[in-house]
């Protein structure tokens, strides 16, 4: 037990040192509540047109079929909250987090790190380092080692630091002391569900991911944005923040110290001509590493004349 508990402590330490804000630890194991609510959503048809998410099914919910011998996953937490955001009021809006460099190449570095410094100090330890990219229930790891809680729009929540951070994780052949889950602190609030223009909190916890703006400028790949949904967009042409902007536990946001997710000089301060008028050049030069490539220039491009067909 005392191993466990040195090798979770070195650890756990080594993640502060990187710039991770919390780091907690959960068992490898099955996730029994899990099943049957992604059943359901999926079923629903709530992941729209991202077909991957009804893929792989059993190890989504068994890290021990994405990595042998997993016997604990360290769930760690990044913050993105920028110092300042957007200044031109009618400007298309882009979410804080793909403000700066793509949050994958950063976590990824920090995770790799975090796995060398494991083989240093505590010797051979098996796993694989996860941002975003692989079949994994990151939220529900994280609530599992106690570093938040999911909150009624289904994003993870920490008490004295909100919402705006990246969740990432280590799932390692390495027995730790696992953390307990925290309180569910939403209470009787409804702000984020009131105030999604396209309804897409269904219900308390459960987002159709169909109808959120983020899926819509980002994950959709059609032509066109489906147009029941003009006038809905409330001016977002990359991701959306508006259940996390609303939360009122997001008052507690404090500013990221990640030099690489500060943005290009020039991002905050493009007006609404700037962005209609964007060229594929200034689309390479100020989103050079950022997230926003994800969806293309042509992508972005159809994101911004669906909310100029709105504005009228």
């Amino acid at each position: 037990m005392k191993n466990n508990e040195r090798n979770t402590r070195i650890i756990k330490q080594k993640a502060q040192d990187l710039g991770f804000m919390f780091c907690g630890v959960s068992k490898a194991d099955f996730l029994e509540d899990e099943a049957q609510r992604l059943d359901v959503w999926l079923k629903k048809d709530y992941h729209g047109k991202m077909s991957y998410l009804a893929n792989h099914f059993d190890k989504r919910l068994d890290p021990r079929l994405l990595v042998d011998g997993a016997k604990s996953v360290v769930s760690l937490l990044l913050n993105y909250y920028p110092e300042e955001t957007q200044t031109e009021s009618d400007a298309p809006k882009i979410s804080k987090y793909a403000y700066g460099k793509d949050y994958h190449f950063v976590i990824k570095d920090k995770l790799k790190s975090l796995m060398a410094y494991i083989h240093e100090e505590i010797g051979e330890v098996g796993g694989r380092v996860f941002v975003d990219s692989a079949p994994v229930m990151d939220k529900a790891w994280a609530a599992k080692s106690g570093i938040g809680w999911v909150g009624k729009n289904s994003n993870l929540i920490h008490p004295k630091h909100g919402s705006f951070f990246f969740v990432a994780e280590l799932i390692i052949d390495l027995e730790l002391e696992p953390d307990g889950p925290m309180k569910d602190y939403c209470g009787t609030c409804t702000k984020c569900i009131d105030a999604c223009p396209t309804d897409a909190i269904v219900e308390p916890y459960v987002v159709d991911g169909s109808k959120c703006i983020s899926y819509l400028t980002i994950e959709l790949k059609d032509a066109i944005i489906p147009g029941h949904f003009k006038d809905q967009m409330d001016g977002w042409m990359f991701g959306c923040d508006i259940c996390q902007d609303v939360c009122p536990w997001n008052r507690f946001s404090k500013q990221h110290s990640e030099p690489s997710f500060d943005p290009h000089e020039n991002l905050l301060k493009m007006s609404k001509s700037d962005w209609e008028d964007l060229t594929e050049d200034v689309f390479r030069e100020i989103f050079r590493n950022s997230a926003v490539k994800r969806t293309k220039f042509d992508g972005l491009q159809r994101n911004i004349k669906f909310l100029n067909s709105t504005s009228g």
